[in-house]
């Protein structure tokens, strides 16, 4: 019944074109890749060898686009005969079409294997390789990538857009001393039969996925086991404290599941790594990579952890057609993320983190500008840098408009029941906003009526905040004075970043008092505390506090934690801050030159940017 309305609803779409790729999407689609990766840390490259069996979508098809970014293309075969190619012409972030010429004509429906024989460049966007000196063991290299939005194509020649999706097999080559890691479920080892130094690890992924799913992680790793589906991956130096960390994760996993249905993916494993991973987590299938700042010994920061496993059903298994409805990954997260917290915690719980993602989605839209189209819930991204344009956005606006949603029918085991059959819908493809909203109105068909009156281009395609405000009401900020160190004690680490953060939303404070709040709360002395990375996200709000109250004793502290880890949440803002004290300006310019080289190429690239530093390779 389910996929007869799925057929139906599609009849009356109009077809979704994704403006960051060159793909030929429209008229082929990749099926499966099977990838041959041989990792050269000496030279920084992948010299790699994809087969992609591509199924046609018209008849009459002799040529087809594949997205491309820096790569050296050496050889293109279509079912093992020689294939002529050519690159197009560069764009400046979007990489270069490959255009394939192939040696026959098909028709629709048929399938064809192209192989192409390749390498990477030593600049590749999806890539950061780390020296020893730069990993927490000091004796051996590191690489990570990270492919999403659109830097895959600077890994592998593909369909980097995801309103593609496919299984794939991979079999990469490492030095033996390293283990390599996927997104994917792992298919055994052996040693390289061309190179005995060297280590063969395969991996299969069954569960059809967009491009930007797929991850790599090469390094001396180690695991533990902490549920009877997950495994924690890092550096011997980290891994037990990672599992500590981590040891709730199937609760949460069984959780989700009672909410949205199965779990598809088979394992679940966490790799934690190097401090110059820009994000605090990324949903990869079968392996989400989280950042070290989140080994914390306090499980109030699990949040992300249930944001990735939320990912499993909103993100991973109903894709988003393209970036331009990234809100529909995102915003479906958030929200499955709050109400998984909502059956381990509390509603109030609940409503105390969208009170929190509401405040962060004022700072995006005053960031970026209230009349700025890229805080449409639904943007344009045409000739727009996929980087550039990512923000608190689709997280925060795609939650409370999903929330307003939720107050309107009926309430959250309501608006669940059309979450879970929604996914159950959509499962194993991708989707657009116009075809959430139809589906939308089909189950809800008895509330039309309350739907019609929703101000749909107010919250789709008008820039700033949404048009409604039905997040829970925050309450009185209390007078500092009433405030003791024995209270802020008693605060959770959450709680603690809540009051400080509802300080970044008033006027600048006075010296005076940001000193008067150091002699109550000693926050400064964060700095030498064992439990340094629990309170990592409190110490950013008490600096950015400090260095927009121009309290110049607290500008080497925020240079500190600016440049020690990678983490966009807190590096770029903290860059901003501080290029803003003019005082300090050219000394940020130039603490920026000192460390971008360590900085993962995203986070180099941002900050660069907000230092109106030009760019160069690096």
């Amino acid at each position: 019944m389910g996929k007869k309305i799925l057929r139906n609803l599609s009849l009356t779409m109009v077809p979704v074109i994704d403006p960051c790729s060159f793909s030929s999407s429209a008229r082929c689609t990749t099926k499966h890749l099977n990838l041959m990766l041989h990792v050269d840390f000496e030279s920084h490259v992948i010299r790699g060898k994809v087969a992609l069996t591509v199924e046609m979508l018209e008849d009459k098809c002799s040529s087809l686009t594949l997205d491309t970014k820096d790569l050296q293309i050496s050889k293109v075969a279509a079912n093992g005969q020689e294939a002529k190619f050519a690159l197009g012409a560069k764009h400046s972030f979007n990489g270069t079409p490959l255009e394939i010429s192939l040696p026959f004509e098909l028709s629709r429906g048929q399938h064809v294997i192209v192989e192409v024989t390749y390498e990477t460049s030593p600049r590749a966007s999806a890539l950061q390789w780390l020296t020893p000196a730069q990993t927490a063991g000091k004796k051996h290299p590191y690489l990570f990538s990270q492919c999403q939005a659109t830097h895959c194509r600077s890994m592998i020649p593909c369909q980097d857009t995801p309103m593609v999706k496919h299984t794939y097999y991979a079999q990469v080559s490492v030095p033996k001393e390293l283990v390599a890691v996927m997104g994917a479920v792992g298919d055994g080892q052996e040693p390289d039969p061309q190179d005995s130094s060297r280590t063969i690890y395969r991996f299969r992924q069954a569960v059809p996925i967009p491009s930007y799913l797929i991850a790599i992680v090469v390094g001396v790793l180690e695991s533990r086991d902490i549920g009877p589906r997950s495994k924690v991956w890092s550096e011997k130096e980290l891994v037990d404290q990672a599992a500590y960390e981590f040891a709730e994760t199937e609760s949460m996993l069984k959780t989700a599941e009672d909410l949205v249905g199965p779990y598809v993916w088979g394992q679940y494993d966490i790799v934690v790594l190097p401090p110059s991973f820009p994000y605090g987590g990324m949903e990869n299938p079968c392996l989400t990579y989280a950042t070290p700042t989140l080994l914390a010994g306090d499980r109030s920061l699990s949040g992300v952890i249930a944001h990735e496993i939320a990912h499993s059903w909103t993100g991973n298994l109903v894709t988003t057609k393209s970036w331009e409805h990234f809100w529909l990954n995102e915003g479906h997260t958030v929200y499955l993320e709050r109400m998984i917290a909502r059956a381990l915690e509390s509603e109030q719980y609940r409503q105390f983190k969208a009170i929190g993602g509401w405040k962060e989605l004022q700072d995006t839209v005053n960031l970026f500008g209230q009349s700025n189209p890229l805080t449409n819930l639904v943007p344009s991204l045409k000739e727009v840098d996929t980087d550039a344009a990512f923000s608190f956005v689709p997280y925060e606006k795609g939650f409370a408009f999903l929330y307003h949603l939720e107050e309107l029918v009926g309430g959250p085991e309501v608006f669940m029941g059309f979450v879970k059959s929604y996914i159950q819908l959509y499962a194993y493809s991708s989707v657009s906003t116009e075809e959430w909203k139809n589906y939308l109105f089909t189950y809800f068909k008895d509330k039309v009526d309350i739907l019609k009156k929703v101000d749909w281009d107010g919250w789709m395609n008008t820039p700033g905040m949404p048009p409604v405000h039905s997040l829970p009401s925050q309450a009185k900020e209390e007078d500092l004075a009433s405030f003791s160190d024995a209270d802020v004690k008693a605060l959770s680490s959450p709680q603690l970043t809540e009051f400080l953060a509802l300080l970044l939303h008033q006027n600048p404070l006075p010296l005076s008092h940001v000193k008067r709040m150091q002699e109550v709360y000693n926050l400064n002395s964060i700095k030498n505390c064992e439990i340094r990375f629990r309170v990592e996200m409190i110490l950013w709000v008490w600096l950015h506090l400090c260095v927009r109250a121009r309290w110049e004793e607290a500008v080497p502290l925020a240079f500190q934690m600016a440049t020690e880890q990678g983490r966009l949440k807190y590096t770029r803002p903290l860059f901003r801050e501080l290029y803003n004290f003019e005082k300090y300006r050219q000394e940020a310019v130039n603490m920026f030159l000192q460390h971008r080289a360590a900085m993962h190429p995203v986070t180099a690239a941002l900050v660069a940017r907000d230092l109106k530093v030009e760019q160069s390779h690096k």
